[in-house]
């Protein structure tokens, strides 16, 4: 005799997928297209990812910018863990080298990359992050799925897709580097980390 599910798991939709591989592919074209038309020296130019699926969208990002343009972009990484103003980390201390860049921030116009915009307060947390390491002449900010519910004044220069969801679905972006897969998928349920 098998085990009832229980009654919220059983009443889940399936996973929907809303962009494959090649639709994925296709849009981070197109931010990598809107970078370079929006920032005219591109050498002054830091693509910083945002942990953990942000890194190799910037990664991305930096090729198809040098395949356009022959010009090599800098990349770096953020950490936000121990930034986030809603998690409780009483008695925690910022990470020290949460923010993984080798160039001088001053004067570079840094793109913070991300997968998912929900909230804001994690793009919040890396914009802190960076302006405790530098000063960048510009900050702009490329997410692949902007779903809304934003808690922050905070709006994306670069977006992939505005896929509107609601509280009790999620967006559940899987890349190859990651998950061994790309693709993008509304699921039901809360959001395991509040973006």
């Amino acid at each position: 005799m098998s085990t009832p599910l229980p009654e919220s798991a059983a009443s889940r939709r399936p996973a929907k997928t809303l962009l494959d591989g090649e639709a994925l592919s296709r849009t981070l074209s197109r931010i990598a297209h809107e970078i370079i038309e929006r920032n005219d020296e591109l050498g002054s130019l830091a693509l910083v990812g945002i942990r953990t699926r942000g890194v190799p969208l910037a990664e991305r990002l930096a090729e198809l910018i040098e395949e356009r343009t022959g010009t090599e972009v800098a990349l770096g990484a953020v950490d936000i863990a121990f930034r986030r103003d809603d998690r409780d980390h009483a008695g925690s201390q910022p990470v020290v080298g949460d923010l993984d860049l080798d160039l001088e921030l001053r004067g570079t116009t840094c793109v913070l990359v991300d997968d998912v915009l929900y909230t804001g307060r994690t793009i919040r947390a890396a914009i802190e992050a960076l302006f405790a390491q530098g000063r960048p002449a510009r900050v702009q900010l490329a997410v692949l799925v902007d779903r809304g519910h934003r808690e922050l004044p905070i709006r994306p220069d670069y977006v992939g897709k505005n896929l509107p969801t609601a509280r009790v679905e999620r967006i559940q972006v899987q890349l190859v580097e990651t998950d061994g897969v790309d693709r993008i998928l509304l699921v039901d349920g809360p959001e395991e980390a509040v973006r």
